[in-house]
């Protein structure tokens, strides 16, 4: 820090005028964290050894005086409820959520009113005679039990401030502003005893009425001094709100009439270097900053560091700035905590709650879990190594389990342990029992986990946050039985889970620090930088979180929006007050979510700029790429010249062609490395499913034909079996998929639809006199292929739908779930056959004509598709078109000349000297 830091003037005045009775002396501090730096400013400027005063935060020193305990929101929210329960008519009470909703807002009232000292029930009966005047017009007939709930409400505001009251003070525990009120109640009596205590008040700004009572009294007294952290630039100025509230006191407080008012500094306009840098979105904030901290160290060294801060206007944008500092950065502190939304812990504790309250909404007593529910605890990095995960995710896709009951998933593992049990029990006994079961299941994470893994260690941290969160639940859920639900434990789970943070460690007083807004207040730095300097993130936006109108607040001396601006004017102004060299960093996009106008603190500093100040202002833009993306190019070496003669030994399909027309890329990932799609649940029937669905279901019904003509009769069987054969097909291919509604049950229709229609339209033709001869129905063929451009003989192989023979012709068929037309198949020159992907059907129907050519005892053949979706057009020939002419009769010369295009694609596969090349 600078060398005239306001904590080092505090430790001077402690050293000059309290050395003789350090043990009796007070120190109060706006925050605990300020109390780390004093004590080191105090150790620099003691000569010898010396016992520490008794340094404090200013909640502490309140409590201190009241003698009640403070208590968190949510154990207030409880006590708050009970309360409720107790002045409540049967009729009118609330569940707890909806309870909630409105009492966390009307806490913060009674909070406020407490702080301020304000009369409850003249405030609260102030707000019921406002909604009275606004209903004044309503005739007593028209109003109905909602308006008259909603005015009795109202009503009973100054019944549950009293009732709350009593019960906390009871309890000897409080919220803020009770101790508070509590405080200046007894503050005589403190008074006395302590009439042997010195105390001191230093860095402090904005005061409520009970603090600003205390202190006064104090003062008056002869028991206390105050130093306040102002300068002149501020304090002068009466319209600079960074002076606000000190102004007030300087003119307001009688103690000033007769004493000196301490300090005054004039640090503001003193020689500054302040940097405006804008840049596009949050991230590019984070990496400059990062390349701000390594030019820091490449001009000063690493000893500089400690004499930097960088404080941060949005605390999300931890992580990302964590990840661009340099590694240069030896030593850091972060007075912040890492966020428990990001706890992997907390993320499976909530997965938990989503999967067993999602259970209990759809039935109770069958208990179904929903298959990615399950996944997503199955493959938790905390569960996944521990309960044999893999093997049972594998016989959830591959039976295409949507819905899985809790009988039924015990059926699928073997030997589950305890940590599976203590996952997938039943949440049927209440709230208390569900947090006794999460509880027990950290403590088995964390005896899965190492201490000697730094990884598992900090898994632990995560672990153990969670666990004393779940813990301190149980302790609220214990001493409050009338809230049970398992939803709304969930719900309070949820805002619980917040104040859970992990703390990083770090040493306060060496290296770079990281903070937020608050934890710097009374702190002085070199060299600032600040993010999120937007309007909305610093000063944070207007937010009335209140049932007092603003008016109201207004009226009755309550802090509006204008005074927590003022706040926040504050400690903007003071974070550069002392310091040297200043980085203000905002986000050019004024739209979208994590958007907003430039601060008004920049702006102001802009328009009221000092002599001494010197301002920059830039603009940071990434620097784009010329090429957005590097198409993929992969040679071929040895071994994947090797799996190519695999291949052409083997055989190379017609679809495998396709591909590599469509994209080398995808056929090397598939064809020769062997990647295929991850296996997943199918929740909604896929087209390619729904098409080998209707292929089987026609083989099974067309397969007793084979070899003979086809009849009325024989159709008219195949319509009878329809239904039947299409529902065995699909759970052969579905296998457990839900097919009995949704949209699953529309492709079950569909399926059923198109095999009918197919069905249909060979009736009309036995009917019209065609003589139908099934042949083959999805058989294999293949056959090699010897061509002057190969380097050596390819075979072609590839599974044929249906081969016929219709009125002495051969037909080859290959059915399309999706719509095919006639231009399709049309072919008008054999030139770049094989360079367009729009030509697939035509290379594969062709594919099959060759490979059965000498099968066909030279009758005529066609080869073509039969589209379901459009099944009107019939049977669609592959049709080479020439000038006029067009013929579906599949010649050699058409054979020939297909060959020779194959033969042109396949030397290029081949080609060890023609790389993969990604088309994009």
């Amino acid at each position: 820090m600078t060398n005239t830091s306001f904590l080092d003037a505090i430790a001077k005045v402690v050293i000059d005028d309290y050395s003789n009775d350090l043990l009796n002396t007070y120190i109060i501090l706006p925050n605990k964290r300020a109390k780390v730096f004093l004590i080191e400013a105090l150790k620099k400027k003691a000569d010898n050894t010396i016992l520490s005063p008794n340094i404090i935060s200013i909640e502490d020193f309140i409590q201190e005086i009241a003698g009640i305990r403070s208590i968190d929101p949510i154990e207030l929210l409880f006590e708050f409820y009970e309360v409720y329960l107790s002045i409540t008519e049967k009729p009118n009470k609330q569940e707890f959520e909806l309870f909630a909703n409105w009492a966390k807002t009307l806490l913060q009232d009674f909070n406020e009113i407490d702080r301020y000292l304000l009369d409850p029930m003249h405030v609260l009966s102030y707000l019921k005679d406002i909604e009275d005047i606004k209903k004044w017009g309503i005739e007593v007939e028209n109003k109905t039990p909602l308006l008259e709930k909603y005015i009795d409400f109202w009503k009973l505001l100054p019944n549950y401030y009293q009732s709350l009251y009593s019960h906390l003070l009871q309890k000897k525990v409080g919220y803020q502003g009770l101790i508070y009120r509590e405080a200046t109640n007894n503050l005589v009596q403190f008074s006395n005893s302590i009439s042997d205590k010195k105390i001191i008040f230093a860095g402090f700004n904005a005061l409520n009425a009970s603090e600003e009572k205390i202190i006064q009294h104090l003062l008056e007294n002869g028991q206390a001094k105050i130093y306040w952290d102002i300068d002149e630039t501020f304090l002068k100025d009466s319209y600079h709100d960074a002076g606000l509230f000190v102004r007030r006191y300087k003119e307001n407080w009688k103690y000033y009439k007769s004493n000196p008012f301490e300090w005054i500094a004039t640090d503001f306009s003193k020689e500054k270097k302040i940097n405006i840098i804008g840049t596009p979105k949050t991230i590019g904030q984070a990496k400059i900053t990062g390349k701000l901290i390594e030019n820091i160290i490449n001009e000063n060294h690493q000893n500089q560091l400690d004499k930097v801060a960088i404080v941060l206007g949005e605390e999300s944008l931890l992580v990302p700035l964590l990840y661009t500092l340099p590694s240069t950065v030896e030593a850091l502190n972060i007075t912040m905590g890492y966020s428990s939304k990001n706890n992997p812990a907390q993320v499976l504790i909530a997965k938990l709650f989503k999967l067993h309250t999602n259970a209990l909404s759809r039935n109770g007593a069958s208990y179904v879990f929903y298959y990615k529910d399950v996944l997503d605890i199955l493959t938790h990095p905390l569960v996944e190594p521990y309960v044999f995960a893999n093997k049972l995710a594998s016989i959830i896709n591959q039976n295409n389990y949507t819905f899985i009951t809790h009988k039924k998933l015990y059926e699928l593992i073997e030997n589950p342990n305890n940590l599976f049990n203590l996952l997938f029990t039943k949440w049927e006994n209440g709230s208390i029992e569900v947090l006794e079961s999460i509880s027990t299941l950290l403590v088995t994470i964390k005896n899965n986990l190492s201490n000697n893994n730094e990884d598992e260690k900090i898994s632990k941290a995560f672990v153990f946050s969670i666990f004393k969160t779940i813990n301190k639940l149980n302790t609220y859920y214990s001493n409050h039985d009338n809230i049970d639900k398992i939803e709304t434990l969930y719900a309070i789970y949820k805002q619980v889970i917040d104040l859970a943070e992990v703390s990083f460690e770090g040493e306060p007083l060496n290296g770079l620090q990281i903070m937020g807004v608050l934890e710097s207040r009374v702190l002085d730095f070199e060299t600032v930088i600040i993010t999120s300097m937007n309007e909305g993130k610093f000063p944070a936006g207007k937010s009335m979180n209140s049932f007092i109108p603003y008016d109201v607040k207004r009226e009755l001396g309550l802090p509006t929006y204008k005074e927590k601006d003022a706040i926040y004017t504050f400690h903007f102004y003071h974070l550069i007050q002392r310091a040297k060299n200043i980085y203000l960093l905002y986000n050019t996009e004024s739209e979208g979510l994590d958007a907003g106008e430039k601060s008004r603190f920049i702006t102001q500093l802009e328009v009221e700029k000092q002599p001494n100040h010197t301002i920059t202002d830039e603009i940071y833009n990434a620097v784009l790429p010329e090429i957005a993306y590097q198409p993929l190019v992969i040679p071929k070496s040895e071994s994947v010249m090797t799996r190519l003669k695999e291949i052409a030994a083997l055989g190379f399909s017609p679809s495998a062609l396709t591909s590599y027309i469509r994209n080398p890329i995808d056929f090397y990932f598939q064809k020769i490395l062997h990647i295929r799609e991850v296996e997943e649940v199918e929740e909604n029937i896929a087209l390619n499913t729904l098409g080998t669905i209707i292929h089987e279901t026609l083989k099974f019904l067309y397969e007793p034909f084979i070899g003979k003509f086809l009849s009325e009769k024989d159709i008219k069987n195949c319509l009878e079996k329809l239904d039947e054969e299409v529902l065995k097909q699909f759970k052969l291919v579905y296998k457990e998929g839900e097919i009995k509604k949704g949209r699953n049950l529309l492709a079950f229709e569909v399926a059923k639809r198109n095999v009918f229609n197919f069905l249909k339209l060979e009736l009309e033709s036995i009917k019209s006199g065609d003589a139908i001869k099934i042949i083959a129905l999805e058989q294999t063929f293949q056959r090699e292929l010897n061509h002057p451009k190969l380097p050596f003989p390819v075979l072609i192989k590839g599974n044929v739908d249906r081969i016929e023979e219709r009125n002495g012709i051969i037909r080859i068929i290959d059915y399309k779930t999706g719509k095919v037309e006639k231009g399709n198949v049309t072919l008008k020159s054999w030139n770049g056959l094989t360079e367009e992907i729009k030509n697939d059907k035509i290379i594969q129907v062709l594919a099959y004509a060759f490979m059965y050519e000498k099968q066909a005892n030279e009758k005529p053949i066609e080869a073509g598709i039969l589209s379901f979706k459009n099944l009107k057009s019939g049977f669609l020939p592959f049709i080479f078109k020439e000038d006029k002419n067009e013929s579906t009769t599949i010649k050699d010369s058409i054979l020939t000349n297909y060959l020779d295009e194959i033969a042109l694609l396949l030397s290029e596969i081949l080609d060890e000297n023609k790389p993969f090349e990604e088309k994009i």
